[in-house]
């Protein structure tokens, strides 16, 4: 007879999924070193937000989206959800360097487009087992879905 192992204590794990999150912030802050100069450069639609609101907006998304992935680990759930998560982690993680530090606009919207898909995808999932979950996902939903308009805007100006 195999022992089940005990699960973890929901507060580490709590922190584990802020410390994942926080690696992408990071990432993308760093890769973003140069992005005031680069958005500043950029011919942008009328409706482009001003660069300081984009720390501020990221911040609250990247905390909504460390506690979505908590609650939805909260219920045991399925691997596709954490896949799906972590897939939009690494579509998030890789936006931010194509975008500014490579100067590859249209391949930052292919970036884009696919993290927009996997997101939906995400909430989907998320929400068969925690309607909570899913719905933290949602603001950030229509932050990538106004930040896909405005890369669209741009790689047309531009």
């Amino acid at each position: 007879m195999t022992e089940r192992a005990p699960h973890r204590n929901q507060w580490v794990v709590l922190a584990g999924f802020v410390g994942v999150v926080t690696v992408v912030a990071v990432v993308g802050a760093l890769a973003a070193t140069s992005a005031r100069e680069v958005y500043a450069r950029l011919e942008q639609p009328s409706w482009a937000p001003p660069p300081s609101l984009f720390g501020p907006v990221w911040t609250v998304l990247y905390l909504t989206i460390a506690v979505a992935g908590w609650l939805y680990w909260r219920t045991d759930g399925e691997t596709r959800g954490f896949a799906a998560y972590g897939i939009g982690l690494l579509f998030n993680l890789l936006w931010t360097p194509l975008f500014f530090e490579s100067g590859a606009a249209r391949v930052a919207l292919a970036d884009i487009v696919l993290l927009d898909v996997v997101v939906v995808v995400t909430i989907a999932l998320f929400g068969r087992r925690s309607k909570a979950a899913a719905a933290l996902l949602v603001p950030y939903l229509g932050w990538l879905l106004y930040a896909t308009a405005l890369n669209t805007a741009i790689v047309v100006l531009n």
